[in-house]
């Protein structure tokens, strides 16, 4: 089967990026007695992405740092001090611009488009001010080409290869607290026209205790053109079903050339709990591809190193870490989730 890219597309995430955009942490409103963690994981997280070789030229894309005033982007340029961060004060909700910035497409004549969606709060469950519009803003100051798309999709219940296929979970784009005048055969349409792809795959549920009702970047992600990695329950994981349903739906699936999915499994990080005992939405798939690096969020479980380790076998061409990533999690996610990668 031969399948041709669409004249305006969603490139992969491993192909070179020209910036990412990301947020600093830094209500203290929402984050508590975490933001004091989260901001020193956000630092780790910057310095990973930038990449300083020894004499101190960055090897990796532009990182620019969306602040809602100049108070905190004060705060957050003596934290970042002696990196060559780009900041930008824009009014902003919280930190997760997967969801909230524009996608970045491309045409074929390398024409860089930012295309803006609603965003309703994940299905109305947290509406914070100006989250519905820094997506429009961030596409202004990115000097891309401005589309916009009238129905709701957040960055991080998609995930594209690049060569037509697109994976997402029904639990997110089929929830009538998203789109509820939409069929899936009209979801699917969508997605073909303004992402630019030829087919979209669909597994089911996504982690417990998810307020993003499944996105796909916690459970499931493309790793190469036919390939695709998730995680296999391990220890007392309370998503030990879910996952193996995960993978059993990946593995009779094939992408838009007609291949089926090479599934590869690594472990989940078992069961981590929050401060009240609560399993937390924890996945070592919610990792960011830099131009440089694969950056993997950690949790101080036993099965860190070995999904690290197992994460850097997809990625010969860069170099795979593992960062801490907890107390950002406290927030809802990792580090795909804070991102949004503009391609070159």
């Amino acid at each position: 089967m031969s399948v041709m890219k669409k004249e305006l597309y969603q490139p992969a995430e491993w192909e070179t990026h020209s910036a990412v955009w990301t947020g600093w942490p830094c209500r203290e409103d929402l984050w508590l007695e975490h933001l004091e963690a989260a901001q020193e994981e956000f630092v780790a997280f910057c310095e990973a992405i930038v990449d300083l070789d020894s004499s101190g030229k960055p090897l990796g894309e532009t990182v620019n740092v969306v602040v809602p005033d100049e108070n905190y982007r004060q705060q957050a340029e003596q934290a970042l001090k002696g990196l060559p961060i780009q900041f930008h004060t824009i009014p902003i909700g919280d930190i997760w611009l997967r969801d909230t910035a524009p996608i970045f497409l491309r045409d074929k004549a390398g024409t860089i488009f930012a295309r803006s969606f609603r965003f309703n709060g994940w299905g109305g469950k947290y509406i914070f001010p100006h989250d519905d519009t820094v997506g429009m803003e961030i596409a202004r100051r990115s000097g891309a080409q401005i589309l916009t798309s009238d129905w709701v999709l957040e960055g991080g219940s998609v995930d594209v290869d690049g060569e037509g296929t697109l994976l997402t979970s029904e639990q997110c784009l089929l929830n009538p607290n998203r789109n509820p005048g939409l069929t899936r055969t009209q979801i699917e349409e969508r997605l073909k026209s303004d992402l630019g792809v030829e087919k979209v795959l669909w597994v089911r549920d996504g982690l417990m205790n998810d307020h993003t009702d499944g996105h796909i970047d916690t459970i499931a992600r493309f790793v190469g053109q036919g390939r695709v990695i998730c995680m296999r329950g391990t220890g007392d994981d309370p998503n030990y079903a879910i996952l193996k349903e995960i993978e059993s739906d990946l593995r009779r699936q094939s992408d838009a050339f007609g291949r089926e999915l090479e599934v590869v499994t690594i472990p989940s990080p078992g069961a981590i709990l929050d401060s009240d005992g609560k399993p937390m939405p924890a996945s070592y798939v919610n990792f960011y591809i830099s131009n440089t690096k694969v950056i993997v969020p950690t949790y101080g479980s036993p099965f860190d190193e070995p999904a690290v380790a197992a994460i850097a076998e997809c990625f010969p061409g860069r170099k795979t870490v593992g960062l801490k990533a907890k107390a950002i999690l406290t927030g809802g996610g990792a580090f795909h989730c804070i991102t949004q990668q503009q391609p070159l």
